[in-house]
């Protein structure tokens, strides 16, 4: 398999291919360098309140990674077009020369240091992703070896074949940053070291971010003059910003906020993104198969989506959702799932977050239909960032929390190798089974796009067959923009948000 795309010295195409996502309002953008009706890319500075603060210090390997792709510092080799296809970045084409080996070819950019991006480099920042611990997810099960190879290639070899391997660089956690990034012990450092139109420039305390345009980007200038981020974790406070004129562009605003903005400032969006209730299959009472069924079968998700999603939610159908538009059509009725059990006063600890302002709501609806089942329930609610390992370490019996089924590798196999496999990096229901990973592993190596989906659709059957995981609603997107505002990503992987385009 061959792809060559040509080298493009302007980003039109490129950021076409981006952000103008089929169906989605208020998403249109000029292309970065071209003058936009404010007098060009010497505009306005962009203030923007996002829901999670940093949990680890903006490391790119975790969770973090997401916020460093969504405010446009970092990028990796490739990124995803609105069909989930591996589009150029810093690569600007590929070719697959055997099973287990591509060649890179990148194009000259410039990383926000002043030095040059590199074949040496990024082979350095790719080896580096290995080596990292916890791994990241979308390495999750994949060892690589990067070399350069001449003045513009980087050479990947796998441990085993990978099909999808441009789509897996396409990952925030594989985002490319300079030498520099990586002189100090622990985890690299995105300051002023990475690649995108923004650069990060100052970090006060996980409280707020500021960035500034990055003159030397590869892509052309960006039309805003920099961004200030806010970490607002209450989604009401962020609505309210929008709503008086406080930021710009406000992610994740709750859906009892929604109606309260006016229409030109709500943007909506489908996403891959599924509402979920994990259950701790290692430890507690949810080790018992029959127990994880009964709590399965006392969930409405109906109710859930009607009560508190308030219709911006489709009810939970399985790990990936009517956004992932060929799921559907493909899905494999689960087999095996034991017989419920009768709680009769089982006591179980239920967590999650209120990063997303959903999810304690959701919480307690679980709650009480889990309590109407004869379970007892204690519930805990805390910000994210002092939630996840606790949850990762199977200190809660279960745990409610919204996943982006195609975040990581835009491949749907990925989120089955990280949640769902006995060595997968983010398996918050701490699940091992062979069968699950016997499908998961079929899955991964399967090649061509149609029979790809097919073994994961049979591998999703696998995950729901051991009740480890109950899919509660399938989110949209929903965001608060000024109406001044044009140019904001509405991306249904959630990868991007703020790009080269996006001004005021």
């Amino acid at each position: 398999m061959q792809v060559r795309v040509k080298s493009i010295k302007r980003p039109v195409r490129f950021l076409a291919a981006l952000v103008l996502l089929p169906g989605l309002a208020g998403c249109f953008v000029s292309p970065p360098g071209e003058s936009s009706s404010d007098g060009g890319p010497s505009g306005s500075r962009l203030r923007v309140a996002l829901a999670f603060p940093p949990a680890e210090n903006f490391s790119p390997y975790g969770a973090d990674a997401t916020l460093l792709s969504r405010l446009g510092v970092t990028e990796g080799l490739t990124a995803l077009d609105a069909n989930g296809a591996a589009t150029p970045a810093l690569a600007e084409s590929w070719r697959r020369e055997n099973d287990r080996t591509w060649r890179f070819t990148l194009r000259e950019a410039t990383f926000q240091d002043g030095t040059d991006v590199t074949p040496s480099a990024v082979a350095a920042a790719l080896t580096r992703a290995t080596e990292a611990k916890p791994v990241p997810a979308a390495l999750a099960g994949v060892t690589l070896d990067a070399e350069a190879d001449g003045s513009r290639g980087v050479r990947i070899t796998t441990g085993a074949a990978d099909p999808v391997l441009p789509m897996r660089l396409s990952s925030p956690t594989l985002a490319v940053l300079s030498p520099k990034a990586y002189g100090k012990k622990g985890a690299p450092t995105p300051v002023g070291t990475a690649t995108g139109p923004f650069e990060m420039t100052k970090v006060d305390s996980g409280g707020s971010a500021t960035l500034d345009r990055f003159d030397d980007y590869w892509g052309g200038l960006a039309h805003a003059s920099g961004i200030d981020a806010r970490f607002v974790k209450d989604g009401t406070a962020r609505a309210n910003a929008v709503r008086t004129g406080d930021v710009d562009i406000a992610e994740a605003i709750p859906v009892a906020q929604a109606a309260t903005l006016d229409k030109a400032t709500l943007k909506e969006a489908g996403t891959t993104r599924t509402t979920s209730l994990q259950l701790n299959t290692r430890t507690g009472p949810f080790k018992d198969p029959k127990v994880r069924a009964a709590a399965r079968t006392a969930v409405d998700s109906s109710v859930i989506v009607k009560g508190v999603f308030e219709g911006y939610a489709d009810s939970g159908a399985g790990i990936y959702g009517p956004a992932v538009t060929w799921a559907e059509s493909k899905r494999v009725k689960p087999t095996g799932r034991a017989d419920a059990a009768r709680p009769d006063g089982t006591r179980i600890t239920l967590a999650t977050y209120d990063n997303r302002p959903e999810l304690p709501e959701v919480a307690q609806v679980v709650q009480q239909q889990l309590e109407k089942a004869g379970f007892e329930v204690k519930l805990q609610v805390r910000e994210y960032s002092r939630l996840e390992s606790d949850a990762l370490e199977g200190k809660f019996d279960a745990f409610i929390g919204a996943r982006n089924s195609l975040l990581d590798t835009g491949d749907p196999v990925g989120i089955l190798a990280s949640d769902y496999t006995c060595d997968g990096g983010y398996n918050l229901a701490l699940l091992c089974d062979e069968k699950v990973d016997r499908a998961v592993r079929k899955a991964d190596g399967t090649d061509g796009t149609g029979e790809r989906q097919d073994a994961a659709m049979a591998a999703e059957a696998a995950v729901l067959g051991t009740d480890a995981v109950v899919p509660l609603a399938h989110q949209r997107i929903v965001l608060g923009v000024s109406p001044k505002v044009r140019g904001v990503l509405l991306d249904p992987y959630e990868r991007t948000l703020v790009g080269a385009g996006t001004r005021r």
